[in-house]
């Protein structure tokens, strides 16, 4: 045994360099200032894919409630390896956190600061968008194919810029001109309004919905009062499906928030499929689907406002 033991240790140090190691998508990042905000800093981390030529990109807003979250969790690496290993650059970005220091906001108070957190979200991302684009040739990435995603509160915010810019409201101008997503991957997100209920042209960008009918942090339908709300991946599916716009609406019965995390492990050869066909190759599609699971226990689906704002604050 003695004999051999050196022949085994070299072999298994081969093995293990060959094996990828964990932090290998970190290494690669380049980390960049976007934007300077007072006295704030905005970074994006660039992961470069191993593909010769121009590249198709992902852009990455985490979630945390607008309170909390960071562009480089580890819980986000491997839905970054994975984007990568398919031949797509991901650039994941900091954001400003509108709802930090807001403690138990009451139900106004909360209306206004919900407001507030997300257009500070969605300027962020239209900012880091225009960076990227104004570096494309430079970084070889092909702007006729940057996808914006998002978790939670990260999937609010690429939801509400899409809406923002497909409905070519003031904010959409810091785009650069004639810029356009070719598509949004939203996990457990909706879109957030103080002016009645929102719609889509058709153009829209193609829209991945994943999200459970049972999560009480944010509306797997719509939630509004007096005008104010928040309309979720359900609501969203509807308008797109009306105004001709295309989409995939993925919905799991009884899941709870637990789709702000899951699609990025569990789900990757739907959203290959979505890349492939709705995003490279342009099928204006519209498919909905419906997933009952034996093992997802039975719970409540029915939350009211406050329900949702205490779940968060």
């Amino acid at each position: 045994m003695k004999k051999f033991l050196p022949h085994i240790i070299s072999l298994l140090t081969v093995l293990i360099m060959a094996v990828p190691a964990w932090g290998s998508v970190a290494e690669q990042k380049h980390t960049l200032v976007y934007a300077v905000d007072g006295c704030d800093s905005l970074r994006l981390d660039r992961y470069v894919a191993a593909v010769e030529g121009k590249r198709p990109c992902v852009m990455f807003l985490f979630g945390g409630g607008f309170v909390g979250g960071t562009r480089d969790s580890q819980d986000d690496i491997p839905y970054f390896d994975f984007l990568l290993g398919e031949g797509f650059d991901v650039v994941s970005i900091d954001y400003r956190l509108g709802m930090k220091g807001i403690e138990s906001p009451g139900m106004f108070d909360f209306f206004g600061a919900m407001e507030n957190s997300v257009n500070m979200a969605v300027e962020d991302l239209f900012r880091a968008t225009r960076f990227v684009v104004e570096h494309a040739e430079e970084w070889q990435i092909d702007t006729e194919n940057i996808v914006i995603s998002g978790s939670s509160a990260g999937a609010i915010a690429v939801l509400q810029g899409e809406y923002v810019a497909s409905n070519a409201m003031p904010m959409s101008e810091i785009l650069s001109e004639g810029f356009r997503y070719a598509g949004v991957m939203s996990f457990a997100g909706a879109v957030y309004s103080l002016s009645g209920a929102p719609d889509w042209p058709r153009d829209a960008a193609p829209m991945l919905l994943f999200h459970g009918t049972a999560d009480r942090q944010v509306p797997y339908n719509k939630v509004a009062l007096l005008g104010c709300g928040m309309y979720g991946s359900k609501y969203i599916a509807r308008k797109l499906q009306r105004a001709g716009a295309p989409y995939w609406f993925y919905s799991v019965e009884y899941e709870t928030h637990a789709m702000a995390g899951k699609p990025m492990h569990e789900n990757h050869a739907e959203i290959m499929l979505f890349l492939e066909e709705f995003v490279l190759k342009r099928r204006h599609l519209q498919r909905t689907t419906h997933v009952v699971d034996e093992a997802v226990e039975k719970c409540r689906t029915f939350f009211l406002p406050t329900d949702y704002i205490n779940s968060n604050y």
